[in-house]
């Protein structure tokens, strides 16, 4: 796996670390067992300060994604990953073949965000108030 931070962005680079380990998971690049770049190799290739790593290795520890082990390293001990997301689902060539359309009617990257995150908040505001008030009936 190799991290791209994004400086324009306004994330901060550890978030964006952890946000594209999480992807990485949900999508099965990243399966239990998998060692994560060294903070030394991610300082290299990102630049970024070692620190910067290891605090967002530490916040995917604390989620119970990775475990850090002395002196071998940072593995992956749990999936997000859903048959449904993977790379060879249906769902995910349907999306492709979408982007494409998008792609082909003029729309830029920036539309197809706004979009995705427009629909995404309208299909998903339900479930999100519904799994937020589990337990508290």
């Amino acid at each position: 796996m190799e991290f791209r931070i994004d400086r324009r962005s306004g994330v901060a680079a550890y978030q964006q670390i952890v946000q594209q380990t999480r992807q990485a998971l949900r999508l099965g690049v990243l399966v239990p067992g998998d060692q994560l770049p060294t903070a030394k190799a991610v300082t290299e290739i990102c630049a970024v300060n070692p620190n910067t790593t290891l605090k967002a290795y530490r916040e995917l520890e604390r989620e119970g994604l990775v475990e850090l082990r002395q002196g071998q390293g940072t593995f992956v001990c749990q999936s997000l990953a859903r048959p449904q997301a993977a790379a060879d689902s249906p769902l995910r060539g349907e999306l492709e073949t979408w982007m494409d359309r998008a792609r082909a009617a003029g729309l830029e990257q920036e539309d197809v965000t706004a979009l995705v995150v427009s629909v995404m908040a309208e299909r998903y505001a339900g479930t999100r108030a519904a799994a937020g008030n589990e337990g508290h009936a």
